[in-house]
């Protein structure tokens, strides 16, 4: 087994660097955990602290993107990622994609007002 040298990769994260992130508040988050049975980042014996990890992180944004931007109810939201998990997956992974493409599009045209 090859050791892992690449230093930006985490295995956990801490709610202040998840809320950053995703761009919501620490305690929305927590109010989360609350609400979506899915969503149980793994907390120490002693200190209580929650790390998050990778798959946290993705079911997080899965949430977001159900009540924030598509404007879904917390009940809703639950409901849909109980009955069709994939499909929301699916969703949210062409709105990473759509939004990754608008600000590269944003930037070119920044670019091309420049030289104009």
């Amino acid at each position: 087994m090859a050791l892992n040298t690449d230093k930006n990769l985490k295995l956990y994260y801490s709610i202040k660097e998840v809320a950053s992130m995703v761009g919501v508040s620490e305690s929305l988050l927590r109010y989360w955990e609350k609400e979506f049975p899915h969503l149980r980042p793994k907390t120490g014996k002693v200190n209580n602290i929650r790390q998050y990890t990778e798959k946290d992180i993705e079911q997080i944004k899965l949430i977001y993107n159900l009540v924030k931007v598509r404007g879904f109810k917390l009940s809703a939201a639950r409901k849909y990622l109980n009955q069709n998990r994939e499909g929301a997956e699916r969703s949210s992974e062409v709105l990473d994609k759509l939004i990754s493409v608008r600000d590269e599009l944003t930037l070119l045209k920044k670019q091309l007002d420049s030289i104009v």
